[in-house]
């Protein structure tokens, strides 16, 4: 039986892109319709309007009602969700390789077909409402929230992508209709599948299902970064305080981003990272510690984040920044480079178990290179990273002038300004 997965692309005369990686060995078939457009294509005004477009795509078609939409694929035994991101928006199912035509048969019909009815709008604000005030109340998701608007100093990029009650109350069905026809355009569309499916039986499935205007993404100002210290501090009541610190990290397309995941992976991308032995295993001062790293087309970041009693937070802080320096200072051993790297390729290597990762991977590369990175080729990549890199890149990027701060809770701002944040 052939095993190997098998990649092919093809461009529609619209622009529209269908990439497929046949996995013969695979029962299942992931399936997903990109959009090139998130919360940072929004005006201040709309911000918010990319994710509840895409609460409001589930709640009705022409031909389907929202129940009927919810049981089309699990009555299957499969799954069908969607979510919203700062750069992209996903509709994407996952079903045994039989059901394939139904899954391709209730995504088109969602994208395509919805009535965005008055009623369905007016119900569905109260739902989103809700999901925004579930954030609010939960300061582990809030300071994300609040660390990405401080970071991109007020830029689009760092907007709340389910926006602001005040702009959920103000939607329209002619706004959420306006923003459909500029945003949901041919040359913006990459439909992707990975799983037991052939490309030439996909193009036949997807073909005249989505019709989209032509047109694709025109010129648009690029992200500034960070280029100064910033601190901020919002009070809420509690005994935790929760902090995120955050530095300039390098875009998507970066030949520099297999590097910034090891610096990531080092400090705080597992258990057994530097930041999450020495804060809650050797001290005890936090439940949760962890580095995060965002890549987007344009700019990309690396934070830190960890949530500590107001008493523990300078301990916290101290031990952060300490191992902020040693990596600035001192190379990795050759013992500890090679589990760093081993780590990458393992979490990479068996993300591709899962049909519904290949078909992200494959969707992500096409929007933002425009060409598939094979797994061999990622692995070389990470193979070639060198001790020399990661310090190079920690030295560039993990500087005082070009740091963010953003803490939540019950530590007031003049006591984190008391703190020596030079690195």
């Amino acid at each position: 039986m052939k095993s190997r997965s098998e990649y092919q692309k093809s461009v529609l005369p619209s622009g529209l892109r269908i990439v497929t990686e046949q996995v013969p060995s695979a029962r299942s078939v992931a399936f997903g319709v990109w959009i090139d457009t998130g919360s940072r294509d929004e005006t201040r005004e709309v911000n918010g309007i990319t994710h509840f477009i895409e609460h409001m795509l589930f709640k009705g078609t022409k031909t389907r009602n929202a129940r009927e939409i919810a049981s089309s694929l699990e009555s299957l035994g499969g799954s069908l969700n969607a979510f919203t991101s700062r750069e992209q928006t996903c509709f994407h199912a996952v079903v045994l390789d039989e059901h394939t035509p139904q899954a391709v048969d209730v995504i088109s019909d969602i994208v395509m077909n919805s009535t965005l009815s008055p009623v369905n709008l007016e119900r569905e604000k109260l739902v989103v409402m809700e999901e925004i005030r579930e954030v609010d109340e939960t300061p582990s998701d809030l300071i994300h929230d609040l660390f990405s608007n401080c970071f991109w100093r007020g830029q689009a990029l760092g907007w709340p992508i389910m926006g602001s009650i005040r702009n959920i109350k103000s939607m329209t069905r002619g706004g959420l209709l306006k923003h459909l026809r500029n945003h949901y355009r041919a040359g913006r569309v990459v439909i992707s599948a990975a799983g037991n499916i052939s490309h030439q039986r996909l193009l036949k499935l997807v073909r005249g299902r989505f019709e989209f205007a032509s047109g694709g993404r025109g010129q648009e100002k690029a992200v500034s970064s960070p280029d100064r210290f910033l601190l901020k501090s919002y009070q809420k009541k509690g005994n935790q305080t929760h902090l995120c610190i955050g530095f300039p990290g390098v875009s998507f397309s970066s030949p520099e981003r297999n590097v910034l995941l090891a610096l990531h992976a080092y400090l705080g991308g597992g258990m057994s990272s530097v930041l999450f032995q020495k804060i809650r295993e050797d001290k005890g001062i936090a439940y949760t510690v962890y580095t995060f790293p965002d890549f987007y087309r344009d700019g990309g970041l690396l934070g830190i984040y960890l949530a500590a009693d107001k008493k523990k937070v300078p301990s916290a802080i101290d031990i952060v920044l300490r191992e902020l320096r040693k990596v600035k200072r001192e190379r990795l051993s050759t013992d500890k480079l090679f589990k760093v790297k081993e780590q990458i390729k393992g979490n990479m290597t068996l993300s591709l178990e899962s049909t519904m990762s290949r078909m992200s991977r494959l969707a992500r590369q096409e929007i933002m290179i425009g060409r598939r990175i094979s797994i061999d080729e990622s692995l070389r990549a990470i193979d070639r990273i060198t001790a020399d890199d990661i310090i190079e890149i920690a030295r560039r990027i993990l500087r005082h002038d070009i740091m963010t701060v953003t803490s939540l809770g019950s530590a007031h701002e003049d006591e984190m300004a008391a703190v020596d944040w030079k690195l």
